[in-house]
C-alpha cells in the first residue's frame, strides 16, 4: 500500500493532532456506513438540489465502474455560494495555542452535531501512477451524498485501484482523512458568515480537511487535491497547479523531426490566462509536423517527481468551467456530472446547457478521454510556461537565469479590472499568485526549492504574455492572438527559436528576428520593446510592476531562506533609466 494508516504513520501516537483524532473517530464509527460509487449515485439522485437531466453518463465511465447502464448526468443546484470560499479557511497550525484549543472544541462539537444526522463515508485512491498513490477517506451526512458521488468521480473509487494501490510502494505519508458537513449552526464571529457559518479548517501536517457550512464541490475536491499536493511537497517532489502534455516527435512524416523524440511542455496560469487552451490544443493550430502523436497528462494538476525525472497525475478526470460550451459542444459527450447548470425542458428532454445561464461559474466534471490519449505518467519537462497577464511584457521571453526564472514563477501575478469595480489606483496593483497555486497551504519557499530543482534538473522557463502587449499605454494594447502563442509553444518544443538578451531584463531573452521571422513574419518589428509607444511611460509602469514584485518576495516567508530570497529579489531588476 501506499499511504499509511495512523497506526503506522505514528510511532508515537501523541504526535497525532487532536483535529486528525476527531476526524478519525468518526470516520471509524459504527454507525458511518460506507457506500461505493453506485450506492453514492442513487443517494445523490435523490438528494434536495439535484435533478436527473436526460444526458448520459459517458458510457466509458459506465461501464467501468458498473453503474447503472442508462445512468444519466445530474446536475447539482447551490444556493448563493457558487464558487470557493477563501475567507473560510482556517489553518490549524498557523494559529496560536488559544484559537487551535478553540478550534478543536468547535470541531468537537460539530461531529457531535452531525452524529444526529445519518452518515455516510466512501474511500478514494488519488493518483493514477502506482508509484505515487494515496489513500483517502470522506466522512459526510447522506445529505450531502451527490458531493461524495463527485468526488468518487473526480478521483478513483478505492476498489477500481485496489490491486494497484496495494502493490504500490510504501511513503511515509498518512492517508487523507476529508470531513464536511453543510447543516453545521455556530454563531460566532471567528467563522465566515453568508447567512449561515463557514469553515474550511486545514490540518495539513496530519493530513485532514473539514469543510463546514460549505455546500460546494469545488471545496471538496480542492481540499483532497490540497492535501495530496502537499504530501508530494513532503516527499520531495514539485507540486505543479498547471497542464503538461508530451510530444512525440519520432512518428513523424518527415524523418529530421525524429531526432526530437518525446518533450513534454507545463503551462502554470491563473483563470483565463489561456492553461488550458495551451495543454489541450490538438496540433497547436496546425503548426506540429504531421504525423506527431501526443498524450496529455493532466489540464489541472500533476507532481514532479525530482529525483526520478517524472511527471505524475492525481485525478482520472477535468473540473471545467462551462461558460464557453454551447449545448452542441462535443466535449459534452464525456461529461459525468454538473453543478449549477440551467436544466431546459427540449421536446420533452430534460437538457442541460452550459454558458453560465443560471449563475456563474458553471462547472462540469468531464472523463479525462475528452483530452484524447492520456497517460498516467509522462517525461519531465522540457519546458515550464508561466502564463501572465502583464501589458509590459513582450508575448514571449526565456528565462535564461534560474532564479528570474523562479522570481517571475513565484511573483506569478495578475491584474484588477474594471469590471470588478475597483478605485483607479488598485487597478495598477498587482495580485500575486504564487505558482499560480492558490492551494498552497505550506511555506513559499519549500515551492521555490522545489523549482530551484526542476531547473537543477534541466527544465527551460519561459514567460508568456496572454494579455496583449503594450503599443500606446496600458489599456491600447498590441494584440497577441492564441495562435501566434501556440506557434511559439511549437518552436520552442522544435528548438526552431534562438534567443538574444532583453535589454530591459537581464537573464531574459528574446527571439532573434532571423529565427522569429521564419515562422511569424512581422513579429520581431510589432513587439520589440523599443518600438513601443509613450516609451518613458512604458519604462515607467514596467518599473513599477517589477517592484511589486520584489516589494512582495521581500514580504513572504522566503525571510526563513534569506539567500534564496536575495538573489530571487536582485534578478527582477530592470535595467533601463
Amino acid at each position: 500500500m501506499a499511504s499509511k494508516s495512523s497506526v503506522e504513520y505514528y510511532s508515537n501516537i501523541k504526535e497525532m493532532s487532536p483535529i486528525r483524532a476527531i476526524a478519525e473517530t468518526l470516520m471509524n464509527n459504527h454507525l458511518v456506513r460506507k457506500v461505493d460509487i453506485r450506492e453514492a449515485y442513487e443517494l445523490a439522485k435523490n438528494q434536495p438540489g439535484v435533478s436527473v437531466t436526460d444526458l448520459p453518463m459517458y458510457p466509458e465511465f459506465v461501464k467501468l465502474h458498473n453503474l447503472p447502464a442508462d445512468a444519466k448526468v445530474i446536475n447539482d443546484c447551490h444556493g448563493n455560494i457558487v464558487g470557493r470560499t477563501a475567507k473560510a479557511r482556517r489553518f490549524y497550525h498557523r494559529l496560536s495555542p488559544s484559537l487551535k484549543n478553540k478550534l478543536e472544541s468547535d470541531f468537537r462539537e460539530a461531529v457531535w452535531q452531525m452524529q444526529h444526522y445519518p452518515l455516510i463515508k466512501a474511500e478514494a485512491v488519488l493518483g493514477m501512477d502506482k508509484d505515487l498513490m494515496l489513500k483517502a477517506t470522506f466522512v459526510t451526512t447522506e445529505s450531502d451524498a451527490a458531493n461524495l458521488f463527485f468526488w468518487l468521480l473526480n478521483f478513483a473509487p478505492y476498489e477500481s485501484l485496489k490491486e494497484e494501490y496495494e502493490a504500490s510502494p510504501k511513503l511515509p505519508i498518512q492517508d487523507i482523512i476529508l470531513v464536511a458537513f453543510n447543516e453545521w449552526t455556530c454563531d460566532d464571529d471567528f467563522y465566515n458568515n453568508v447567512g449561515a457559518p463557514q469553515l474550511a479548517l486545514v490540518d495539513e501536517k496530519h493530513n485532514v480537511m473539514v469543510n463546514l457550512g460549505m455546500r460546494y464541490f469545488g471545496e471538496r475536491k480542492k481540499g483532497t487535491l490540497t492535501m495530496a499536493w502537499t504530501s508530494g511537497i513532503r516527499i520531495g517532489m514539485a507540486a505543479c497547479h498547471g497542464g503538461i502534455k508530451e510530444i512525440d516527435f519520432s512518428t513523424c512524416v518527415n524523418p529530421e523531426y525524429h531526432k526530437l523524440g518525446k518533450r513534454s511542455i507545463a503551462f502554470y496560469g491563473l483563470s483565463g490566462t489561456g492553461k488550458s487552451s495551451h495543454t489541450n490544443n490538438a496540433d497547436n493550430a496546425g503548426t506540429l509536423p504531421e504525423g506527431f502523436s501526443k498524450v496529455v497528462l493532466h489540464d489541472d494538476a500533476f507532481q514532479i517527481d525530482l529525483e526520478n525525472k517524472l511527471c505524475r497525475v492525481w485525478e482520472p478526470t477535468l473540473f471545467d468551467k462551462t461558460d464557453s460550451r454551447t449545448v452542441d459542444h462535443p466535449d459534452w459527450k464525456y461529461t459525468l456530472a454538473l453543478m449549477n447548470h440551467t436544466v431546459l425542458d427540449v421536446n420533452g428532454k430534460l437538457i442541460p446547457y452550459g454558458q453560465d445561464i443560471r449563475n456563474s461559474n458553471g462547472r462540469a466534471l468531464f472523463d479525462r478521454s475528452l483530452l484524447g490519449k492520456y497517460v498516467n505518467r509522462c517525461a519531465f519537462p522540457k519546458a515550464l510556461v508561466w502564463l501572465m497577464k502583464d501589458s509590459i511584457l513582450p508575448p514571449a521571453l526565456k528565462l535564461e537565469d534560474k532564479y528570474l526564472a523562479i522570481a517571475m514563477g513565484a511573483a506569478l501575478m495578475t491584474q484588477r479590472n474594471r469590471a470588478e469595480n475597483v478605485a483607479e489606483e488598485e487597478l495598477n496593483k498587482l495580485v500575486f499568485e504564487p505558482f499560480a497555486n492558490p492551494f498552497r497551504v505550506y511555506e513559499l519557499y519549500r515551492d521555490v526549492e522545489a523549482f530551484l530543482k526542476v531547473a537543477d534538473t534541466g527544465a527551460d522557463f519561459y514567460c508568456f504574455n496572454s494579455r496583449g502587449y503594450w503599443r500606446e499605454s496600458d489599456d491600447i494594447l498590441e494584440p497577441i492572438p492564441l495562435n501566434t502563442s501556440l506557434t511559439l509553444q511549437t518552436a520552442i518544443l522544435m528548438d526552431q527559436l534562438q534567443w538574444e538578451p532583453w535589454d530591459l531584463l537581464p537573464g531574459s531573452m528574446i527571439p532573434t528576428k532571423e529565427s522569429v521571422e521564419a515562422i511569424l513574419p512581422g513579429y520581431y518589428d510589432r513587439y520589440h520593446s523599443n518600438l513601443r509607444i509613450n516609451y518613458d511611460k512604458y519604462i515607467a509602469v514596467m518599473k513599477d510592476r517589477f517592484q511589486q514584485r520584489k516589494d512582495f518576495l521581500k514580504s513572504s516567508d522566503l525571510t526563513e531562506r534569506p539567500e534564496i530570497q536575495e538573489k530571487l529579489i536582485q534578478s527582477l531588476q530592470v535595467n533601463a533609466d
